[in-house]
């Protein structure tokens, strides 16, 4: 008898918590499906271009989160494209970027500064820690060397 309670208790709870799952599932669906009219007020484009370089940046903000894409197509190089993920700091963006870049899948941490209405990328030593390049320093880093302007995005 023990058993069967105990047995119809794990059912009951695996049910409800399918139940809840389908439901958080629903909530992320509609959101997924429903336009937010704020993301375009979040929204910022960025670019560098200098010779055959560019930088391209695409940022989505909410609060002090910010995510977006990142991409690299240096002259002769390889190109890195992908998606950066972080927090707003002050002026300050600190952000995971992760990338493709010759058939393999990347992870380091890259950052950039406002200045006016610009963005500053910011550069410094970096160590491997958990598979991705991170900054040692993060105050002591150096900004400047690529200068991203303001663009409309697409």
């Amino acid at each position: 008898m023990k058993k069967t309670i105990l047995s119809l208790t794990i059912l009951a709870g695996l049910f409800a918590a399918c139940q809840q799952n389908k439901t958080t599932a629903q909530k992320i669906d509609s959101l997924a499906t429903t336009p937010d009219t704020n993301a375009s007020k979040a929204k910022a484009c960025y670019v560098y271009i200098k010779d055959k370089d560019t930088v391209s940046l695409s940022l989505i903000t909410a609060g002090n989160a910010v995510a977006g894409s990142l991409n690299y197509n240096f002259y002769e190089k390889d190109k890195n494209a992908g998606t950066i993920a972080g927090i707003i700091k002050g002026d300050t963006i600190i952000a995971d970027y992760t990338f493709q870049a010759e058939g393999t899948t990347s992870y380091r941490q890259v950052s950039f500064i406002k200045k006016g209405d610009q963005l500053l990328e910011g550069y410094g030593p970096t160590q491997e820690t958990d598979g991705r390049r991170v900054f040692t320093n993060l105050a002591g880093l150096k900004y400047g060397d690529i200068t991203l302007s303001p663009v409309a995005c697409k």
